[in-house]
């Protein structure tokens, strides 16, 4: 949770703060003296600050010191509360990053709870389930594609490439060379939907025949492709039941976006930057 991450970076900057020596050194024998002696759990290191290792015995007493009580006689949220105090009465939550960090989980926190508000009592009904499911299997591929393929860092190499094979050189040997991970296994790909491959490299495989190789290399942000198509099959969409709790996450989610649209529409907004 971001709430107890940030309290423990707040509570350890101040604790290594609390730790560091102040004034001038004092005897090494009247500090032993005065040092309990510590017990086993004490000297466990609890965190380490920028090198420095802090003691279970060390955060005891910073604890104590603040609260008044010992670690043991307060629960997780007095803790929380005790250290959050402390970081606040040294200026930690008026930290530059911090405090971007205090106002940004506010933030998150308040878009939910205005998200769970607004979407109390608006369970979908069935109608809005089906309406959604159609919609979501108008926009699916109906096949699958199998497909093998040789990423190249230019355009020359996978030209080149494609020379190589019109002469009768194999595939899968060529696709050793290839900088996908794919090389292992010949520039095999396996079954996959159009929609799971960026758009360049999706269109030009829908665009061959099963068997057939590509004429020119295809450009995506990943490099040079060479592809061949070796199998299409046709799927299904899988059954409406199967897909309802999914289909109501993204219909309550649909609801929301278009009430927080409306809200924006009637904000008055004035940008600074």
């Amino acid at each position: 949770m971001k709430h107890s991450r940030l309290c423990t970076v707040i509570a350890l900057a101040a604790l290594v703060a609390a730790c560091q020596p102040k004034g001038e050194a004092e005897d090494p024998a009247a500090q032993a003296a005065k040092k309990p002696v510590a017990t086993e759990a004490a000297k466990k290191p609890v965190a380490t600050i920028n090198g420095k290792s802090i003691t279970q015995g060390e955060f005891d007493a910073f604890v104590k010191q603040v609260a008044g009580r010992a670690v043991a006689d307060l629960d997780a949220d007095q803790k929380l509360h005790v250290l959050g105090a402390q970081a606040e009465k040294d200026g930690l939550d008026k930290k530059a990053d911090l405090a971007a960090e205090i106002a940004l989980t506010r933030l998150n926190i308040l878009q939910q709870a205005i998200a769970t508000k607004y979407l109390e009592g608006k369970t979908p009904t069935e109608q809005e389930l089906k309406v959604e499911y159609y919609a979501q299997v108008a926009q699916m591929s109906r096949n699958e594609y199998k497909a093998r393929h040789i990423l190249v860092p230019t355009e020359i190499a996978a030209t080149q490439i494609l020379e190589r094979l019109k002469k009768g050189e194999r595939f899968k040997a060529l696709a050793k060379d290839s900088l996908d991970s794919s090389s292992d296994n010949g520039g095999d790909l396996g079954w996959f939907s159009p929609a799971s491959m960026v758009k360049p490299f999706a269109d030009a495989v829908m665009a061959l025949k099963k068997g057939e190789t590509i004429a020119k290399p295809v450009q995506t942000q990943f490099g040079w492709h060479v592809i061949r198509l070796d199998d299409v099959r046709e799927v299904q969409p899988p059954p409406f039941e199967q897909v309802k709790q999914q289909l109501n996450q993204a219909v309550r989610a649909k609801k929301f976006r278009a009430y927080s649209d409306e809200l924006r529409k009637a904000a008055k907004i004035e940008k600074k930057i």
